[in-house]
């Protein structure tokens, strides 16, 4: 072969074979469109935490949970689901460009849903999720023909990737209905479980009975990495705007540094302690514990954004823009780091499958400085001096692993034969 028909190979994007990617090809790196398909989830990001942050400041609890929880779990799942089909038959060619961009605009539409589907739960009507959910089903509507395309052309695997493709299209006839029909809240949110549960098998009926896809674990790893560090800007937004609202209130003094250092520094933290999971190594060997450990992801993306969200409710107190007191806007960031760290753990343990006696005392002295940071809440410490506490909540965990905690994970690994 010529040079010029090589470079040709290389530059060009015709319609390929979707034959399924080798699971074991080296070097396997995010592709500049999964990571320009990944700048659109920032806007969803974005637009859910300050929602979210909205709420809370205004004491509004239960819409902020109701309307947080709903949003974190379709925007994990449409990134999970693109990323997975990604890893196992990424063609990069024309068809799979387009069909991306489709996915893309989808997104957009669900970031614009957001603030109706906020403010309908605010108010107490009947839920207005009717925009979020077109974004949804127009996403899930392009990776079924993504599927039904894989199905066509990889006939060894057709059987996997048509149950991925029936599973979306069943569940979004149920989301169909929901936009076009006017149930009430309590029924559209029982009918959201009752989607979200179909979606679910999905991957588990294809990847466990029907002979599964050839995802790539070093691949998937990275990209749910470089999906935290999205979700991580959060919390630089959050702390920017603490900051802001300090310097705005104080001028630059001790206390605004304080508040710097808090923000950057519980983001930095969570960023250093997600990184610490095994997980590409893990998943490489044992293939089968990719479901947990991918449904876990949700909750810990959903922790790291209602961390920056939190930071967000305290640049409001500090503003006077707040109708809640400095323990609520603590709790605001100290639950999702609480709830961030645990999860790291307990995924840890379940990767691994080894229990390590320093996690208790690394968690017991995590748990006792966020209730340090709490108890300096309840008596009257502002909000940056509780935020300069519950710095060190990620820090403990840090300092663990480098010092004592590296070496016994390596002992974990060597004996699960990783």
């Amino acid at each position: 072969m010529s040079t010029s028909d090589s470079v040709g190979k290389v530059l060009h994007h015709h319609i390929r074979r979707m034959s399924g990617r080798d699971p074991h090809e080296p070097h396997r790196v995010a592709s500049s469109l999964e990571l320009l398909f990944d700048l659109t989830f920032v806007t969803c990001f974005a637009f859910a935490a300050a929602q979210f942050a909205h709420a809370l400041a205004a004491g509004h609890y239960a819409s902020a949970l109701i309307g947080f929880g709903f949003s974190s779990l379709c925007i994990c799942w449409a990134w999970f689901n693109f990323t997975w089909f990604a890893s196992a038959y990424d063609t990069d060619d024309w068809i799979f460009r387009i069909t991306t961009m489709v996915q893309m605009t989808g997104v957009l539409v669900l970031a614009v849903g957001l603030p109706r589907l906020f403010s309908s739960l605010e108010h107490g009507q009947q839920l207005d999720n009717s925009v979020m959910v077109l974004g949804y089903v127009i996403m899930r509507v392009a990776l079924i023909f993504q599927w039904l395309r894989a199905a066509r052309q990889d006939v060894a695997r057709r059987r996997a990737c048509l149950t991925y493709a029936a599973a979306i299209a069943i569940a979004q006839i149920g989301w169909i209905a929901i936009i076009l029909f006017p149930f009430s809240m309590g029924v559209t949110i029982a009918l959201v479980v009752i989607w979200f549960l179909i979606e679910f098998a999905g991957p588990v009926l294809a990847e466990r009975k029907d002979g599964g896809t050839p995802w790539h674990a070093e691949h998937i790893a990275e990209r749910y990495s470089l999906f935290a560090i999205l979700a991580l800007g959060e919390g630089l937004v959050g702390t920017v705007a603490t900051l802001s609202a300090e310097i705005e209130h104080q001028g630059w003094t001790l206390e605004t540094a304080l508040a710097c250092l808090a923000g950057v520094g519980l983001t930095f933290g969570m960023w250093w302690v997600y990184s610490i999971l095994p997980s590409a190594n893990v998943l490489h060997v044992h293939r089968s514990r990719a479901f947990i450990w991918s449904y876990g992801q949700i909750l810990i993306i959903a922790s790291i954004v209602a961390t920056g969200a939190g930071l967000d409710v305290a640049a409001n107190l500090i503003e006077n823009k707040a109708h809640i007191g400095t323990l609520p806007a603590l709790l605001a960031t100290a639950i999702p780091v609480t709830i961030f760290l645990a999860l790291i753990y307990a995924l840890h343990y379940f990767l691994v499958r080894r229990f390590d006696q320093l996690h208790i005392w690394l968690l017991l002295a995590t748990a006792i400085v966020i209730a340090t940071a709490i108890m300096a809440a309840i008596f009257g410490a502002n909000i940056v001096e509780c935020l300069g506490i519950l710095l060190f909540a990620p820090v403990i965990t840090v300092v663990g692993y480098e010092v004592l905690g590296h070496r016994h994970q390596d002992e974990m690994l060597t004996s699960v034969n990783v």
